[in-house]
């Protein structure tokens, strides 16, 4: 019961440290050399079922009349909107910047839309996922139509538009994010018992969530072991993706604070879609920033198990 126990308060680390362990063991065993383009592919389709059923089990707990805009939805869409196009003028106006790929990584981790799973991790801390839900949905729209506008008056691409762009990014996170909310509100009408049977054990979606982290861990660690960037680079990109985290959390929780909705701002700014953040590097900007990306999810997934910590021990002091 004790090692039960300390799997479910650990969680978070030890699927981190779980993805850590498996990528080098794997890569380093060399009879499984041509597995890899299997694997690959199997972790590709793997991930997107697991946040689909993820998804799916919260919005069966979910109200469908709380998805609503909220006052803090639009006070962190200015921070995310203004905050990027600011740092793309100062690459502007000094294109030869020597911290250039410092600044792009920065940009990316301030533009990068609210992760999917970021409902699960609101609602265990105790925050609405709702508002959480409706703030994805608003900060994917505004990144799909803010990136393929700003990122070509700094980064220009030949035969890559606006329109193409923008319906690249939609079609890459839409999919994932609509597909189970319409599977779940079709389920509510069409059979309200199984749709409140499933709805019972929402908090399997945690645990989903777990075996998810696991393989993005992995995924990251890859990037960054194959990425031909420097040493000095990385460890600048490190610092940057660090600071942009923290300083996003705290925001959010500051401006949620006076909406006294704290804990779902703060995951709404804080909690990113590393997966989608890394694709846009590669897509839109120097590949190089994606290692800022790769970094952003090990902090933030950091940050997220110290928040369950903190929440685990107020639960322990107020059952005393």
């Amino acid at each position: 019961m004790n090692i039960i126990r300390f799997i479910k308060n650990w969680t978070l680390p030890i699927a981190m440290a779980l993805g850590v362990i498996l990528y080098f063991v794997y890569v380093n065993i060399p009879f499984l050399e041509p597995t890899k383009p299997y694997v690959e592919h199997a972790v590709a389709v793997v991930q997107p079922m697991l946040i689909f059923m993820m998804l799916f089990l919260t919005f069966c707990k979910l109200d469908i009349s709380e998805l609503k805009p909220c006052k803090w939805h639009i006070v962190l869409l200015l921070i995310q909107s203004l905050s990027f196009v600011l740092l793309a003028g100062v690459l502007y106006v000094f294109p030869e910047l020597h911290s250039r790929i410092l600044l792009e990584g920065a940009m990316l981790c301030l533009i990068c839309p609210t992760a999917t799973a970021a409902a699960v991790v609101t609602g265990k801390l105790g925050g609405s996922a709702a508002h959480l839900t409706s703030y994805t949905i608003l900060i994917n729209l505004v990144t799909a139509f803010l990136v393929p506008l700003v990122v070509p008056v700094i980064h220009p691409q030949d035969g890559v538009g606006f329109i193409a762009s923008f319906l690249m990014i939609l079609g890459k996170v839409f999919p994932l994010l609509l597909c189970p909310f319409i599977l779940a509100v079709l389920l509510r009408y069409l059979s309200p018992k199984l749709h409140a049977f499933i709805g019972k054990y929402h908090g399997l979606s945690f645990y989903l969530w777990a075996v998810a982290l696991t393989l993005a861990i992995a995924v990251t660690v890859k990037s960054i072991v194959h990425s031909d960037v420097s040493i000095w680079y990385q460890i600048g990109l490190a610092i940057v993706s660090c600071v942009a985290c923290f300083l996003q959390f705290y925001i959010g929780k500051k401006v949620g604070r006076r909406y006294d909705d704290t804990i779902s701002a703060g995951q709404a700014l804080g909690q990113k879609n590393t997966v989608l953040a890394i694709w846009m590097g590669y897509t839109f900007f120097t590949p190089v920033t994606a290692v800022a990306a790769g970094f952003y999810s090990v902090w933030h997934n950091v940050f997220n198990s110290y928040q369950l910590y903190l929440k685990r021990k107020e639960e322990e002091m107020s059952n005393i």
